[in-house]
């Protein structure tokens, strides 16, 4: 698992050449290590690896909780949490899509060292955290929600996946787990 920094991309080699840091660039990974799942250049957070295909095709399937801090634009109503939790009606493939139900909920400023690239300041307006939990992952669906219920993702951090959290591990760093996520009930 990597602590993935804001301004990576989730990748290994970057078909475009661009001057983008990659996830090689953290460490000396085995060979055929592939990122699982993705998280966007702009979103931070817990990542898993793995040289096992079966392994990405399980943790990727639907079986899984992510859960994600939010820091979106003002001050998040309840109302648009409900929304959240019940599904919204988000941009897919060029196609209309409804998420499934999942979990959210406010939360307090999680305290997460300051991005290598500043936000904003408080010039800008107040800003809010949200938790949420889904067990999807559509292409930037988390960005896409919160945009759906009015209230912009500034900062996305991803804090777990299944059972395995984030916890301390500083940014950019690298721990080996021992074994694969155990099934959630």
């Amino acid at each position: 698992m990597i602590h993935k920094p804001w301004g990576m991309i989730s990748q290994f080699v970057n078909p475009a050449k661009r001057k983008k840091k990659l996830l090689g660039d953290l460490y000396d990974f085995p060979e055929g290590t592939m990122a699982i799942g993705r998280l966007d250049v702009a979103s931070e957070g817990l990542l898993f690896l793995t040289t096992d295909g079966k392994v990405s095709h399980e943790i990727r399937s639907n079986k899984y909780e992510k859960e994600y801090y939010v820091q979106v634009d003002g001050i998040i109503t309840q109302e648009a949490v409900e929304k959240l939790k019940t599904g919204v009606e988000i941009g897919f493939d060029g196609k209309k899509y409804t998420t499934k139900p999942g979990k959210a909920f406010l939360i307090e400023d999680p305290k997460f060292p300051l991005r290598s690239q500043k936000i904003r300041d408080e010039r800008h307006g107040p800003t809010s955290w949200v938790s949420i939990i889904i067990k999807e992952g559509k292409f930037r669906q988390v960005r896409k929600m919160t945009a759906a219920v009015g209230f912009p993702t500034l900062r996305l951090i991803r804090v777990r996946i299944g059972e395995i959290e984030l916890g301390t591990l500083e940014v950019g760093g690298v721990k080996e787990l021992d074994s694969f996520i155990k099934k959630e009930k």
